[in-house]
């Protein structure tokens, strides 16, 4: 096996762990707070994207150069977020933990590369106790450009010293995985946000990692040095 020679980047919500709930949920708050409205189908449309892109292109809540008013919502956004995943049970999906100690004991470095702020990871990271599994973490923090653009991608393999056609990306959301496309990078598609059947651009779609083993993955990098 190579499997010191490839690098697995994960996606957080929907990957990790299943967030879509509150995500929408806190939405639909600050919505109420603010006396605004969402457009029909807005989580799914906006799933996986910053909220920098999301507020003034898709909820046409503010204009896209008022930096400061967008920062205010989203920030608000957040910690409702937050208030809400602190008041429920919260756990990794279905064979997280387990993959990612199996890569860690074959020497696969892993990251995250997510588009969900450094906060809400730190929170949920100490939550679940799984933070010594990642080698590193790209945040919404950490990009100018949110998917599909490939930079989260980018970074998270810079930061854990892998070449992007030696990485594997875990993604759920349909502009992640275009992102992970657009990276030159191997995708696996977790069917928690879409169907199986409509993770199409994707190396392998499956439900849950609990369909994953570290050598089936490993078979993918044959060729990286």
């Amino acid at each position: 096996m190579t499997t010191h020679l490839w690098g697995a980047i994960f996606d957080w919500d929907g990957v990790i762990i299943d967030s879509s709930r509150h995500h929408e949920k806190s939405w639909e708050l600050l919505a109420e707070e603010e006396h605004l409205a969402l457009p029909p189908g807005h989580f799914k449309l906006g799933f996986g994207r910053k909220n920098q892109i999301i507020i003034p292109e898709l909820y046409h809540w503010a204009d896209a150069n008022d930096h400061a008013e967008i920062e205010r919502l989203g920030n608000r956004k957040e910690v409702l977020y937050r208030e809400l995943m602190a008041q429920g049970d919260l756990q990794p999906l279905p064979g997280v933990r387990r993959l990612l100690e199996q890569l860690r004991a074959a020497g696969v470095p892993r990251a995250i590369g997510s588009s969900t702020p450094r906060a809400n990871l730190d929170a949920a990271l100490a939550r679940l106790g799984i933070a010594e599994l990642f080698d590193s973490i790209v945040s919404a923090e950490d990009v100018t450009h949110g998917k599909p653009d490939p930079e989260v991608f980018l970074k998270a393999a810079a930061r854990i010293h892998r070449r992007p056609e030696c990485c594997v990306v875990f993604e759920d959301a349909l502009f992640g995985i275009e992102a992970a496309r657009a990276g030159g990078m191997r995708v696996v598609g977790i069917a928690t946000t879409h169907p199986v059947e409509e993770l199409t651009e994707t190396d392998i779609a499956v439900r849950t990692m609990e369909e994953l083993s570290v050598e089936q993955l490993a078979q993918w990098f044959c060729d990286c040095k």
